[in-house]
């Protein structure tokens, strides 16, 4: 059986990637946060073991298991078998990974910030998959909001950047907010 993999960030938003056979799923026993790493300038999207809790992401396909490509985007993340851990509607049950920043490499005293233009790309995805409910819940299942964000709205530093509408603009900004994160002028 083809081997898919859980996303919960970026991955969620299918104009960023080309893997197909897409499915809404749902991991238990984890939680994301943002996390820095002294190998990046910038804070990005992991994910942790919690007892007691469950995110909502995508599944898709890897056709021949073939990871290479996958791998190489996902640079500075393992990937970690939560076959048993994802909550899915195929028959047979296929091998599930996700990609996960090895806790031993984290250092989130770095200061490093988010950038809009990835959060916006996130959030983007998981409205377009669940809803703007759905984004609501990754604001509430995510940590790390005290980590400031970029606004680099103006000249996308994101490699996968998409152009937002002011309406979605706006519903991000409100959910950025109302987490209390702190948004910082200018694209340090």
């Amino acid at each position: 059986m083809t081997p898919h993999f859980f996303g919960f960030g970026s991955l969620v938003n299918t104009a960023t990637h080309i893997y197909g056979n897409t499915r809404p799923a749902r991991l238990e026993g984890w939680r994301r946060t943002w996390v820095q790493t002294p190998d990046r300038p910038l804070a990005f999207l992991s994910v942790r073991p919690a007892a007691g809790h469950v995110i909502e992401g995508l599944l898709a396909a890897v056709p021949n298991g073939d990871w290479a490509a996958l791998d190489e985007r996902e640079t500075g993340y393992v990937r970690v078998d939560v076959s048993a851990q994802v909550a899915h509607d195929m028959m047979p049950a296929p091998q599930i990974s996700l990609y996960q920043v090895p806790e031993d490499t984290q250092d989130n005293t770095a200061g490093q910030a988010i950038l809009l233009s990835y959060l916006d790309v996130v959030l983007r995805g998981y409205t377009q998959v669940f809803g703007e409910g759905g984004a609501r819940a990754f604001m509430a299942t995510t940590d790390g909001w005290d980590t400031p964000i970029i606004d680099d709205r103006a000249t996308p530093r994101y490699p996968r950047h998409q152009e937002m509408t002011t309406a979605e603009q706006a519903f991000h900004d409100g959910l950025i907010a109302d987490a209390g994160a702190r948004i910082m002028a200018g694209s340090a």
